[in-house]
């Protein structure tokens, strides 16, 4: 009893760790992303952080089946190194004995595993979609930091803001430069707001107490307007409906569609869970590192396994809106060869035996 609660709690304590160093890559990678396209204008600062977690959540059923099978991994080469293994096959408890702990894992880790594949990931890619295009359909200046100098996604226009009034959406101190047909314009106002025309769907963009400068460049005669009300139209015209990906879509909504993607979406889904049995079987018979032999042979087969095993799934859902059932027989052999090769391992393994039949040694009969 002691044992198998050690190995539980170790288990989680070290995916836990596990997960937190993926994560902190992970967050690494995708914040420079992002403050890239903040830097550009394509999304405001102080959206980064909401998109961050919401792609961290999205990709939470793939993360984990990993982090459990490493965690497993080192847990059990952990014990190997500190004989606490052999000390358990000297009194009678071989990695049977391990089976129900290592049950609990698996069944905590697919509750979790299915929670996120089959509603919080779609749902997180939605809120995920439904930003990215809110934000696609704001006009331009946006995504311009306070006290910044930004330059549009065409390249034909730079705008700078003061301040942003976020209660009322006003702009303050509003600089704007443009080019269109060899003429420049430069725009300074005091204040700007949005204005939505309801009958032709159509946003602009209202500058208020101001001055426009307007020539080409070399001419020695500017055309300088000063205005009340000065109003921009944007090029872009009332958001269209968000068009979520397939990853994205209720699992629900894709049972009932039944079309060959959403299959492939389905199967795909449903594989992630399957993953994590198979996955903490093998980290069961691969864990165990013999006295005196390099465990890094051991931990290298546990990523050739864990790599071969997950690549052949996804090439077998990737076939399924070509290859019809056959694409689906093969993702179930895939499965179910895998699995009979980490029950044979597990076999094995318990029982102190090679892999290999001709490595055996043959007993002989008494003559």
């Amino acid at each position: 009893m002691i044992l198998r609660r050690a190995l539980a709690r170790e288990v989680l304590l070290t995916s836990f760790a596990v997960t937190a160093v993926i994560f902190c890559i992970f967050v690494v990678v995708r914040v420079l992303g992002f403050l890239r396209q903040a830097a550009e204008g394509i999304i405001p600062v102080d959206s980064i952080f909401v998109l961050l977690f919401l792609k961290v959540i999205a990709y939470m059923d793939v993360i984990l089946p990993l982090m459990m099978f490493v965690a497993m991994l080192l847990v059990l080469g952990r014990w190997s190194r500190q004989n606490e293994l052999t000390i358990m096959a000297a009194s009678g408890l071989g990695l049977s004995h391990l089976l129900r702990p290592v049950a609990f894992l698996i069944l905590v880790g697919a509750l979790i595993v299915g929670s996120f594949s089959m509603v919080v990931g779609p749902m997180a890619v939605r809120s995920v979609g439904a930003i990215e295009h809110d934000l696609k359909s704001r006009t331009d200046i946006v995504g311009v930091s306070p006290g910044v100098f930004m330059e549009t996604q065409a390249g034909r226009a730079v705008y700078f803001v003061e301040q942003l009034n976020k209660e009322n959406g006003r702009y303050e101190g509003i600089f704007a430069w443009g080019s269109d047909a060899g003429r420049e314009g430069v725009v300074l106002a005091q204040s700007a707001h949005r204005h939505t025309d309801p009958e032709k769907g159509q946003v602009f963009l209202v500058l208020e107490n101001g001055v426009r400068y307007e020539g080409a460049p070399g001419d020695s005669v500017y055309r300088v307007i000063n205005f009340e009300r000065y109003t921009l139209r944007d090029r872009s015209t009332m958001a269209a409906p968000v068009k979520y990906p397939l990853h994205g879509w209720e699992t629900t909504r894709l049972w009932h569609s039944g079309g060959p993607h959403e299959q492939k979406e389905i199967a795909w889904r449903i594989s992630k869970i399957v993953v994590l049995p198979i996955l903490m079987m093998f980290a069961l018979g691969l864990g165990r590192v013999a006295p005196r032999s390099n465990r890094y042979v051991s931990m290298f087969s546990a990523l050739i396994v864990y790599f071969t095993y997950t690549n052949l799934v996804t090439m077998a859902c990737a076939r399924i809106p070509n290859g019809g059932a056959g694409a689906v027989t093969l993702l179930v052999v895939v499965h179910l060869g895998f699995a009979l090769g980490a029950s044979y391992l597990l076999w094995c393994r318990s029982r102190d035996e090679p892999l290999w039949f001709w490595a055996r040694p043959r007993q002989r009969t008494a003559g």
